[in-house]
């Protein structure tokens, strides 16, 4: 047969909510580079960035129905499939630092949580990082008593609903998008976020104080749908494994140093105070705040938070 006719390559629409320059948009952008490289053509991943296909509340379902063949949704969007255990990654102060985290999204509790997505017909590929949340507001939050009455932006958690009432703050749920104006316009008074969204959404410019605390992460999982996945030939998907396996080093790698860099330039902008607590002030905030996580286990499920502990070496016995 002449060439013209060999067979077609095979489609993979890969849908995501944010913009191209971000961790997960470069990530996602090389993604689809590797998998052209290393199927040799075999496999032609189409990026839609910016919700260009679906938005944020439809995508999952897309995914389920076959329109859309992979995502990358913040880890909270799979509590509502009813794999509440996710939430886990919402627990304040859970994860002290990266290498904490990585011994959980690149080990066996990981893998473990990404497969009960199969039973909703999806699998689970990767973690993406995104970065640990600072503190923002009006006014300097140095001790669990400073975040008292202060209404504290969250996006929609039972988990971080109950961190935020554990030092007496007051959380108001609230699209991403809207933020700025709400805090803008005094209708909120602060918010936490990795500092790469504070930044790019140009959040500093409305707050005056920000504190390095580091207690939440916020992070993606690379998910297909599981019906494609499991019908692609066995070469095709250990090739596409490999792909992603080097997409996870870049997507980590450029949040790590997004973060980094927008720290950087919210200082260099003069317009917030940026405050690094003490171990001491760390530990205070984090004693504070532990008490959600044996709120939350009857919801989140107390095995995977032993797990959690167990690969992490947290002690629950010295809070």
């Amino acid at each position: 047969m002449p060439t013209a006719f060999a067979q077609s390559p095979i489609i993979i629409k890969f849908s995501h909510v944010v913009a191209v320059d971000t961790p997960k948009g470069k990530a996602a952008e090389f993604f689809a580079k590797r998998a052209a490289e290393l199927t040799k053509g075999k496999v032609k991943v189409e990026v839609y960035p910016n919700s260009q296909l679906y938005k944020d509340k439809e995508e999952m379902e897309a995914l389920q129905l076959g329109s859309v063949q992979m995502l990358a949704p913040s880890l909270s969007k799979f509590a509502p499939l009813g794999v509440k255990e996710f939430e886990a990654f919402d627990l304040p102060f859970i994860f002290d630092d990266y290498n904490d985290l990585h011994a959980v999204t690149q080990g066996p509790v990981g893998a473990k949580l990404l497969k009960k997505l199969e039973s909703r017909g999806i699998t689970g590929l990767a973690y993406w990082d995104n970065g640990f949340k600072v503190m923002s507001a009006n006014k300097p939050l140095k001790s669990p008593e400073d975040y008292k009455g202060v209404k504290m932006r969250i996006q929609s958690s039972k988990v971080l609903d109950a961190q935020m009432r554990s030092v007496g703050a007051l959380p108001q749920v609230l699209a991403f998008s809207e933020t700025y104006q709400a805090l803008q316009t005094g209708v909120v008074d602060g918010t936490e976020n990795p500092p790469s969204n504070l930044y790019t959404q140009k959040m500093h410019e409305v707050q005056k104080h920000l504190s390095i605390t580091n207690h939440g992460y916020l992070g993606y999982a690379v998910v297909v749908n599981k019906k494609f996945w499991d019908g692609l030939p066995a070469d095709v998907r250990a090739a596409l494994n490999k792909a992603m396996v080097e997409s996870t080093k870049v997507a980590n790698d450029v949040a790590f140093q997004d973060n980094q860099d927008a720290l950087a330039k919210v200082k260099a902008a003069g317009k917030t105070t940026i405050y690094q607590p003490t171990l001491g002030e760390r530990f205070l905030l984090k004693k504070a705040m532990f008490p959600v996580h044996k709120q939350m286990s009857s919801r989140i499920g107390e095995e995977t938070i032993n797990e959690i502990y167990k690969v992490t070496n947290f002690d629950p016995t010295k809070m």
